[in-house]
């Protein structure tokens, strides 16, 4: 494993989501299996992330990520541009208490649920990964993710 690929993964994917409101300025691919078994990705905004093992997202209980997790929780995460691509293989799970909402509430999230965190149809999907595909500074590593 090479460390220093690693801390230069989980620098790319903290910077990747929403701090203090504000927005990292890189999309991330959630990519699930559909009701038919074929991966399906959706292009979305990481709430949090905790190195490279977990990253939140907020999304609305009735969409179709929310169906699909429901049906197989098996997911892949990727955070790719020119020079980099770590690609994360995990489970993701469907929150709804008040605690975990308010937490990885950020601006512009109102514009989706106008009660605000509260809002009975937000959600956050919690990715835990389990394995990983890295490429960052010419170096390409992959493994699995114990307490990274």
């Amino acid at each position: 494993m090479n460390n220093k690929a690693i801390k230069r993964a989980k620098e790319i994917v903290a910077s990747a989501t929403v701090k203090n409101g504000v927005f990292g300025g890189e999309y991330c691919s959630l990519v699930l299996v559909d009701i038919q078994g074929y991966p399906t990705a959706s292009v979305l905004t990481a709430a949090k992330s905790e190195g490279i093992s977990k990253v939140w997202f907020c999304t609305g209980l009735e969409s179709n990520k929310v169906a699909r997790i429901k049906a197989n929780n098996k997911a892949s995460v990727h955070f790719g541009a020119s020079e980099h691509s770590i690609t994360l293989v995990g489970e993701v799970g469907i929150l709804t208490d008040d605690a975990t909402k308010k937490a990885m509430w950020y601006d512009g999230l109102e514009y989706h649920f106008e009660k605000g965190y509260a809002d009975p149809n937000y959600c956050v999907l919690a990715f835990t990964a389990k394995r990983y595909n890295i490429f960052v500074d010419d170096f390409e590593i992959e493994g699995e993710v114990l307490s990274l």
